[in-house]
């Protein structure tokens, strides 16, 4: 039987990924007490039990982030100078890519982003300001017409306790706490006919979502064998075609994203893959696959520390579209999850056994899981690589014509009055549990509005995610490590103003005095509310 207790916070923030630790460090900051909850052991989320190295745009070394995510990538790079065996020419360069990987200037082990965010909230541990509840996940919530009064989280061993605060917000991966507390919002595609969006379909299709995947990161050991088990649907995934698909699913042939022209990869474990130019508007990245993802390089070492590069597996090829997450039983979740992992499982089976290689012969023996990155015993990521989640109906809902560069052109991305941060991605959006194989976009340098975090109705809980006000078109360039981070640390930096200064958040938007000086408090704590002159791509 499991037993029920109370605690109180400020804040509470549920969900340890990004937004929430970037929304918990916001509210720290400006004195506010805050208890933070993940679902897992490590907090991060996609950075690290995800296991995705940061996607950025291409300005990110110079501008387009907030002053604290400059601050988690200057100290990843921090515990490599301090506590890695460097090349001297690695140990001096200014923006060290430990994985010299070609989707990110940034590419690290999951395990040691985990223990850089661990570091940037210790202090607030040791003061008492702060308290994290690691495997807990949130099972209620209580409601009292417009406002949240409590939210109860279930640890691992089935205890229960309920958190009150006079602000929650939901920086959970799916969303959770929007059917909890009742919050108006949305999922999957919305239809044409109510936003406008040209990429948009004719029908709504709520069931609609992007797939998720289960990452994992191997090395290669040459003239050895670490084959693991045959698994056991192996073979129905060796045939798994999914709709629109060129081809089977596991292979290395798969459509561009940007034209669906269908095209063979590369990969060739610890192959020599030239300069890297981690820029995707210059070069996705994607054509090789061992480097694309690549987070511990051999070249940024001494020579002989490490006798194989390791890469991430996140690949189309492992993208899970049988089924979504959200607004299924637990016993579909759950099927779809062990899915999950057998598709990525298969994919290496495949890699180890099938996969071509340039001297006429198939498969890489060699390649060797490597779970000790991931922080897990099996070599899959602590949790899957979620891409969408439920999503507000907010106040603005910013749509695929705001930031479109085939619709907005020179003119650039919207300007909006309640800026809050700004982003850049394409707009990127996987296969779909519908069918749909890619959507991608050019966008524009854009900008993130107040409105789009802030409910219509709950006058108390704030999106701190990937579930704020976007669409299911926008949200493929709202998703993305840097905005994530952006929209947790103002959803933190809106809920401690309004306890300071006895306000609302709605209040808040709607005054533009009480704006425009929630918006100076921003700029002054390092958040750029807009772009300089830049073309998108």
């Amino acid at each position: 039987m499991s037993s029920e207790t109370a605690r109180t916070a400020d804040i509470l923030v549920v969900g340890g990924g990004l937004g929430g630790v970037a929304a918990a460090l916001a509210a720290l900051r400006r004195g506010r007490s805050v208890l933070l909850t993940e679902e897992t052991d490590w907090i991060g989320g996609q950075l690290t039990s995800q296991g995705v190295p940061p996607d950025e745009h291409a300005w990110i070394e110079q501008f387009g982030s907030t002053r604290s995510y400059r601050e988690l990538r200057e100290n990843i790079r921090a515990y490599y100078r301090a506590w890695y065996p460097l090349a001297g020419w690695a140990r001096d360069a200014r923006d060290l890519n430990p994985g010299q990987g070609k989707v990110s200037r940034l590419c690290h082990e999951p395990r040691v982003g985990a223990a850089v965010l661990e570091a940037m909230v210790a202090p607030w541990i040791a003061a008492g300001r702060l308290r994290v509840l690691y495997r807990h996940r949130p099972v209620a919530a209580s409601v009292d017409g417009d406002r949240v009064t409590a939210v109860v989280v279930e640890g691992p061993d089935g205890t229960r306790l309920e958190v009150r605060a006079p602000y929650l917000l939901d920086a959970t991966e799916l969303g959770d706490l929007l059917p909890l507390t009742g919050t108006e919002h949305v999922t999957g595609f919305e239809s044409r006919h109510d936003t406008g969006e040209p990429s948009a379909p004719d029908q709504a299709q709520p069931d609609n979502l992007q797939a998720f995947s289960w990452v994992f990161a191997v090395d290669h050991r040459a003239g050895e064998d670490h084959t693991i088990d045959r698994p056991a649907g192996y073979a129905a995934w060796r045939e798994y075609q999914p709709p629109k698909w060129p081809n089977p699913l596991i292979s290395l042939r798969a459509p561009d994203p940007r034209t669906l022209e269908p095209f063979e990869r590369a990969f060739v474990p610890n192959g020599d893959t030239g300069p890297v130019v981690a820029d995707q508007s210059k070069d996705p990245g994607d054509r090789e696959l061992w480097a694309f993802r690549r987070i511990v390089a051999r070249s940024v070492f001494r020579p002989g520390f490490a006798e194989s590069d390791v890469t991430v597996v996140n690949w189309p090829m492992i993208d899970y579209v049988p089924g979504s997450l959200i607004g299924v039983s637990d016993e579909e979740r759950d099927k779809h999850l062990a899915g999950a992992r057998e598709l990525s499982m298969s994919m290496l089976y495949w890699l180890q056994t099938e996969a071509p290689r340039p001297d006429g012969g198939t498969g890489w023996r060699g390649l060797r899981l490597r779970g000790d990155v991931m922080g897990t015993a099996d070599g899959l990521a602590k949790a899957p690589y979620i891409r969408e989640s439920r999503r507000i109906r907010a106040r603005r809902t910013v749509v695929e014509q705001d930031l479109s560069l085939a619709v907005r052109g020179s003119a650039g991305a919207v300007a909006y009055p309640d800026s809050v941060g700004i982003g850049m991605y394409r707009i990127d959006l996987h296969p779909s549990t519908g069918g749909d194989t890619y959507i991608d976009v050019a966008s524009s340098p854009f900008q993130i509005p107040l409105g789009a975090l802030l409910p219509q109705r709950v006058r108390n809980l704030l999106p701190a995610g990937k579930n704020i006000g976007t669409t299911h078109i926008t949200n493929g360039c709202y998703r993305l490590h840097p905005v994530e981070w952006n929209v947790g640390e103002v959803a933190g930096a809106l809920a401690a103003h309004c306890l300071a200064g006895g306000l609302e958040p709605g209040q808040v938007h709607e005054s533009g005095a009480l704006l425009g000086a929630f918006q100076d408090e921003l700029a002054a704590d390092g958040v750029e509310l807009a772009w300089p002159e830049i073309k998108g791509y």
